[in-house]
């Protein structure tokens, strides 16, 4: 599968790519690219793509990488919605909607649980305050 990928060629702390179409499996420092279809320079955020070249390969079957996805997206030479590139440290995790956590409906268990509750709740005593003037003159000793 071909991929539309950058590939490095600035010296150390000075980065520059090229952008690339290349065999997937191909090493991108390897240098064996099928065509150069420009450029990017990250500090000056200068961009060169070859528009028309591009729409060729993607239009022949490569895929953009993440990244150049992006990039193609912000140039407006393709349209979409951009991908989230960086990685995850906490997986994402699917929220349920309110109505499917509610319990099935079957009438027998339902049924006895709910009867069983109301007669726990039923036979529990509930113990019955006094009144705050009983208590006051209960505590105060009687001269």
């Amino acid at each position: 599968m071909l991929k539309i990928r950058m590939q490095r060629i600035g010296r150390k702390n000075e980065p520059a790519f090229r952008v690339v179409v290349a065999e997937h499996t191909r090493s991108p420092k390897a240098g064996n690219f099928l065509e150069r279809l420009g450029s990017y320079n990250p500090k000056t955020k200068e961009r060169i793509l070859n528009e028309d070249r591009i729409k060729h390969w993607l239009s022949v079957g490569a895929q953009a990488s993440g990244t150049m996805h992006n990039m193609l997206i912000s140039a407006g030479i393709i349209t979409g919605t951009k991908v989230n590139v960086l990685p995850r440290k906490t997986p994402i995790v699917k929220e349920v909607p309110v109505e499917e956590v509610k319990a099935p409906v079957s009438s027998e268990p339902e049924t006895q649980a709910s009867t069983l509750a109301e007669e726990v709740v039923e036979a529990t005593p509930v113990a019955e305050e006094a009144p705050i003037a009983e208590v006051a003159s209960e505590e105060t000793p009687a001269a």
